[in-house]
């Protein structure tokens, strides 16, 4: 053996910036094994050629992958590694910004300064308006849209009873349009409310062959509780500016996400209908928002997103109709456009 041609262990661990231990566990684990091992003192060496494969190794720990994820990376081609590498850490980000909301919301709830009793203080409430419509294409509507003095909520259905569903779930959530709610308790009331409509949504259909999303809002007289799964949408206008403030769980989505697929391919592709969550599938996004006066909020199905551009949304929204005249020009815009797919919208003011 040339000293040229292997590394001591030591050596190596300073050329790759991994200690000894941690090489002696991706040994262990089969993650990268040295190159000759003395049969005598049990001694390691490593070859110079491994110091990218080390080094790679330990970038990947940086960025905080599990180890079975780095043995998987490390076993594809460079372009399938950089797409693996990509979608980790579209995950690690939506991750991160569910605990960052989380976190804001904590902040906020422990740092609020109790009203004064007596003190006059700005009621703000909402203003609202719900629409459906079957469209011009399909056979029947398996939406349902509802808004109250609490609760605004869109839910799509999918599959043989898919109108039944997503009248299921927004159903098991109207008894929160009538309950007083805390802001402090707030997502954990909504959270418990879900739990119900996924329950509610298993008992009219079959999990298996039928489906519904659920986009909600829930009101609090300061601020709006917010449940999503699935790709309805829920967006603010702010200041004259729209922003969507939920994020799609479907196919073409996580392409997105990933690098993979451009917002305007996004349209035509072959599985943009393809859902990656739904009620009963996996668990809800939960977030806080606060509100301003002025604020108007829109929920959607699909059916609206689907054929009318953000763009036009938002001038639809912005040309100072009331809530009603709002919704039932967002369901004109769709059906104009085509009307492919049922579509429903909630409209709603902050006043």
């Amino acid at each position: 053996m040339k000293g040229t041609d292997m590394l001591t262990i030591g050596a190596f661990a300073r050329a790759c910036r991994l200690s000894p231990k941690a090489l002696r566990l991706y040994d262990e684990l089969e993650l990268l094994r040295p190159a000759r091992v003395d049969p005598d003192s049990g001694y390691r060496y490593y070859a110079v050629d491994q110091l990218e494969r080390a080094r790679l190794v330990a970038w990947l720990r940086r960025l905080g992958m599990p180890l079975a994820g780095i043995r998987e990376v490390c076993a594809l081609e460079p372009a399938a590694a950089a797409r693996e590498i990509r979608a980790f850490w579209a995950r690690v980000e939506a991750e991160t910004a569910v605990r960052r909301d989380l976190a804001g919301f904590l902040v906020d709830h422990l740092a609020a300064v109790p009203a004064v009793p007596g003190k006059d203080t700005t009621m703000l409430e909402l203003r609202y308006a719900a629409h459906s419509d079957r469209g011009l294409v399909r056979p029947s509507n398996q939406d349902t849209a509802y808004a109250g003095t609490r609760l605004l909520a869109v839910a799509d259905g999918f599959g043989p009873a898919g109108a039944p569903a997503s009248g299921a779930a927004v159903e098991a959530l109207r008894f929160l349009d009538t309950e007083e709610v805390p802001a402090g308790n707030v997502l954990n009331l909504l959270e418990e409310a879900v739990r119900g409509a996924t329950e509610a949504v298993r008992d009219v259909a079959d999990p298996g062959e039928t489906g519904t999303t659920l986009t909600a809002l829930l009101w609090t007289g300061s601020k709006l509780a917010l449940v999503h799964i699935g790709d309805s949408r829920a967006y603010l206008l702010r200041d004259g500016g729209l922003f969507r403030i939920t994020h799609d769980h479907s196919v073409v989505q996580s392409l997105i996400d990933e690098g993979r697929l451009t917002p305007e391919e996004a349209g035509a592709h072959p599985q943009r209908a393809m859902l990656l969550k739904a009620l009963t599938t996996a668990a809800p996004d939960l977030k806080l928002h606060d509100t301003h006066c002025g604020d108007r909020y829109l929920l959607c199905s699909d059916g609206l997103t689907a054929v009318v551009p953000e763009h036009r949304i938002r001038e639809l929204l912005t040309a100072g109709r009331d809530p009603e005249e709002a919704v039932r020009c967002l369901v004109d815009a769709a059906n104009a456009a085509g009307g492919p797919d049922n579509v429903s919208c909630v409209v709603a003011d902050v006043v």
